[in-house]
Order: C-alpha cells, then structure tokens, then sequence
C-alpha cells in the first residue's frame, strides 16, 4: 500500500510504502499527487518512505513508477528515499548522477533528516 505522508511543506509530495505495493496504489495515490505538484509548482520535491522491501513491488506498480519518472523527468528537483536497504539507499545516490534534479537516500532512522533535506529549496 501507499499513503500519502501529511504535514510536508506544499510543494512536497510525500507517500510511504508498506506491505504489498501495485499498479493500482500507484494510479490512485503516487501519479495524482505529482500531477497536482507539477501542476501548481512545475517542479517536484518528493519523498518516499520505504517500510516494505522491494521484492513487494509487483511489476504493474514498476511500470506505473518508470512512466511518471519519465512523464516529469525534466520537473524533478529533489528526491530522498528512505529505507533500511542498504542496495536501494545506494542506488538512489548514484541515481542522482544520471538524472536531473537531486535524489538521496536515508536510513529509516533519518526519516527527518530527510524531510528536511527534500524541503529545502534548491
């Protein structure tokens, strides 16, 4: 599932991820939420908070997270994964080297440290 996080600044868009994620939690909470930023900002600052493993993820939801990268590439300014995988903490810090915008990872323990982090302008 995915739930949006509440009490970010409003040109952050925020979800957790728990248990099972697909397509359909993609559809329903991930792609609104950036269409509205996008749309009232033209820039995007998002953060997820990863509390499931992500194996969990099913292969609809993969699709659905590759098109809305690729539906904003050129909006993304920040982005801070948060997770206790250590592969996926790395991956996002390389990942901001080939994308633009910034992406970070942080450790479950940082969830604030990340929040700040995504909530200042850059």
């Amino acid at each position: 599932m995915l739930y949006e996080i509440k009490n970010l600044p409003p040109y952050v868009f925020g979800v957790k991820a728990s248990g099972k994620v697909t397509a359909e939690d993609l559809k329903n909470t991930l792609l609104p939420g950036l269409e509205a930023l996008n749309s009232k900002y033209n820039e995007i600052y998002y953060i997820l908070v990863l509390e499931t493993d992500v194996e969990n993820f099913t292969a609809g939801a993969w699709y659905q997270d590759m098109v809305a990268g690729l539906k904003h590439l050129t909006a993304w300014k920040k982005m801070a994964i948060v997770t206790d995988q250590k592969a996926v903490e790395n991956f996002t810090d390389a990942f901001s080297y080939v994308t633009p915008g910034e992406a970070k990872g942080f450790s479950l323990a940082e969830v604030e440290d990340a929040i700040v982090w995504v909530s200042l302008k850059s």
